[in-house]
Formats: structure tokens, C-alpha cells, sequence
């Protein structure tokens, strides 16, 4: 967008931003309502750990299947229309998966949840950005951090239920439609137009968005653009997945302070989503990425240098708040890469950084059977090197 274009948001577009606001909210606490629920499915299904993995390994192959019809259907539709479409079959496939009684049928609803999931994604960011755009301001970070406030809400809402004895299909039930309710509210104010150029907010002389793509150098921007976003989702994983693993085996923490590196990532990313548009508005994309790596990779590679509890703790927190702004940093550029068809660069990311994301926890537990899970988590200094080396790819300071 050029200086000429920049304008104060109207009021349609503060609407606008609350509507957005609010599907990521409902993505973030959709799924956030089964998640607890997975152990008791387990158990009724009376199905061993194989069994359990190759199951929930549906949800993000259902994402991997699907992600790439989403720039289609964007142009199609218009990405609200799009998101709120998916929010709605999430809601279906997390039903589903939360009243199956055979590992087929679980498998099978989460396969659906994941690539509705995959295509909300992408509606949802697309029509962020559109409305970012309107803004002239970097406003993308503050979605992120109302999906974590989401998925936060939706864990609660489970725990509750759980704690009450709510059974599954009922709790579920009431999720699925409280949230789609909501979701299809925020879609009335929601930015009506097609994604074209012209009606997203781009002007359609504009030469950075006009010009014709530069053959290998969208490709290595796009690469790059992948790496960037993958390494966000990468160390995301290291809390999810290993944290509490390697506090409590490694370092030999307690159950209860093995879930605080987890807990400090996550709290940590939140904080950062929060100060994230703020930073890039007056430092750029770039300068923010490359801090951010830098802050992960010297956090995280000093607490598996000297390995100890709280310094563990603290290296989670600096990898959290390192990688905060990543992913949205990656979908933005993506999307306003010239030449490419509306919707198509942030499909693109998307779908590569779901591939990684999904081979980055075998990789990991492959290294740490080999020689050590401390080891394996040097993928997360790693991660925060590449953003180091790739974030000249983002843009300097734009508005």
C-alpha cells in the first residue's frame, strides 16, 4: 500500500476488526474444548498408544489433504464467508470425534475437523489482512493473541465440564453451538466485498502489488517465507510437545513444575502477540523477527547449555516470546507478494508450514532416542538462527 493510500479506519472497519477478532476466537476455542477430552476417549475406545497417535495424527493430515483448496475458495467466496463455512464444519468434525465409539469413526472426525480447521485458517488471516490493510497499520498480531485467549477459554470450558461430570457429547454439543452461533454474527460485519485487489484494499496501480511475479524469486521469498513461519510453529511444538517431558525426565523437576516451561512458553507468546503490532509498527517486521530469533535462539541455547530448572523455564519463555509474531509476519508478506492470485501466497505458507509442523515432533523424538532430548531440542536455537538469517525476506518499517 502506498503513503497515498493510508487513511483512518471507518467505522465499518473497527466493526470489522471485532468481527475478525472474534473468529479467531471461536477457532481457538473450538478445539480447545476436545483437547481434554482426548484421555477419556482413549480410555472408552480402549485403544493402546499406536492406535491413539495414528488417530490424532488425522487432525493435521485432514489439514495437509485440504489446506490448499483455501485460495480457491477465498476467491470464490470472500474469506469470511470462507471462515465462518469452516468454523462451522470444525465444529461438525469435533462433534463427531467427541461422541465416536470406534477409533475409525474418531479418526475420521478429527480428519474432517483438521481440514475445515486448515481452511478457517486461512479465511480468517486473509480477512485480517484485508482489514489490516484498511488500517494502513500492522494490526495482524493482536488476532494471534485473541486466538490464544480462545484456546485458553475453550480449555477451561473442558476442564469445567470435566470437573462436573459433563459427558462428552452434551459439553461438546453446546461448544460447537454456542461458538458457530457467534461465528456467524461476526460474519454480518465482517468486510462484505470480494478478495480481489482492488476491493481488499490494494491499489490497483499500485506497482508492488501490480507487477508480475519475478519467477525464482517469489519461489525463494515464498522458501523463505515457509522457514520463517515453520520455525514459529517448530518451537511452539517444543513447549507443546517436549517441555514438560524434559523437565521432568531430564532435570528431574516435579509434575506440577515440569508444566510451567509449557506454561511459560505459552504465556510468554501471548504477551509478545499482545506488544507484537506495536513493535512492528514502529521498528518493522523485520528488525521484530530478527530480535525475536535472536531472543530465542540465546534463551533457549543458554538453558540447554546450562542446564537447570528455572533456567529451563526461563528459555521456554524467551523461545515463546521470540517466535510471537512469526507466523503472522510470514501470512502477511505471503499474501502481499506481487503477481501471485489473492489468496494464494498465504494458502501456500500455510499448507508448507502445517508439513513441517507435522514432521518437526518424529524428527525431534528421532534425535532424542538417538542421543539425548536435550539434544533434540536444539532445534529451537536452530529455528531461532534461521529466522536470523531468513528475516531479511520481511519487510523494513512501512507505516
Amino acid at each position: 500500500m502506498t503513503a497515498g493510500l493510508l487513511r483512518s479506519p471507518t467505522s465499518a472497519d473497527r466493526r470489522a476488526r471485532v468481527a475478525v477478532a472474534v473468529l479467531f476466537f471461536t477457532n481457538g476455542a473450538l478445539f480447545a474444548n476436545l483437547l481434554p477430552r482426548f484421555p477419556q476417549i482413549k480410555a472408552d475406545l480402549g485403544i493402546g498408544n499406536a492406535a491413539y497417535g495414528l488417530a490424532v495424527a488425522a487432525f493435521p493430515t485432514g489439514a495437509i489433504a485440504a489446506g490448499l483448496m483455501a485460495g480457491v475458495l477465498i476467491r470464490t467466496w470472500n474469506s469470511a464467508r470462507v471462515a465462518v463455512a469452516g468454523t462451522l464444519l470444525t465444529g461438525v468434525g469435533i462433534l463427531a470425534a467427541s461422541v465416536a465409539n470406534s477409533v475409525l469413526l474418531f479418526a475420521a472426525g478429527l480428519f474432517v475437523a483438521g481440514a475445515m480447521d486448515a481452511i478457517t485458517d486461512v479465511g480468517q488471516n486473509a480477512h485480517g489482512l484485508r482489514v489490516q490493510r484498511r488500517y494502513g497499520r500492522s494490526i495482524i498480531n493482536s488476532f494471534h493473541a485473541v486466538w490464544s485467549i480462545g484456546a485458553v477459554t475453550g480449555g477451561a470450558m473442558a476442564a469445567g465440564a470435566i470437573a462436573l461430570d459433563v459427558p462428552r457429547g452434551p459439553h461438546l454439543l453446546v461448544a460447537v453451538v454456542l461458538f458457530s452461533i457467534v461465528a456467524c454474527v461476526a460474519l454480518r460485519f465482517c468486510l462484505p466485498s470480494p478478495d480481489t485487489d482492488a476491493a481488499a484494499g490494494h491499489d490497483v496501480g499500485d506497482p508492488e502489488r501490480t507487477a508480475p511475479a519475478r519467477g525464482l524469486r517469489t519461489t525463494w521469498v515464498l522458501a523463505a517465507l515457509v522457514v520463517i513461519a515453520t520455525a514459529g510453529t517448530l518451537v511452539e511444538d517444543a513447549g507443546n510437545s517436549w517441555a514438560a517431558l524434559y523437565l521432568a525426565e531430564s532435570l528431574h523437576a516435579s509434575a506440577a513444575l515440569a508444566a510451567s516451561g509449557y506454561i511459560a512458553l505459552v504465556g510468554a507468546q501471548f504477551v509478545g502477540r499482545l506488544l507484537g503490532d506495536r513493535l512492528v509498527n514502529r521498528f518493522g517486521q523485520r528488525a521484530v523477527a530478527r530480535a525475536g530469533g535472536l531472543i530465542a535462539a540465546v534463551g533457549m541455547g543458554t538453558a540447554l547449555a546450562f542446564p537447570t530448572v528455572p533456567g529451563t523455564i526461563a528459555g521456554f519463555a524467551a523461545a515463546g516470546l521470540g517466535v510471537a509474531t512469526l507466523v503472522p509476519a510470514a501470512m502477511h508478506e505471503a499474501d502481499e507478494l506481487p503477481g501471485l492470485k489473492a489468496g494464494s501466497g498465504l494458502t501456500i505458507v500455510s499448507w508448507l508450514m502445517r508439513v513441517g509442523f507435522l514432521a518437526s515432533p518424529p524428527i525431534v523424538g528421532l534425535v532424542a532416542d538417538a542421543t539425548s532430548l536435550r539434544v533434540g531440542l536444539l532445534v529451537v536455537p536452530v529455528a531461532g538462527f534461521l529466522v536470523i538469517v531468513l528475516a531479511g525476506v520481511l519487510k523494513g518499517r512501512r507505516w
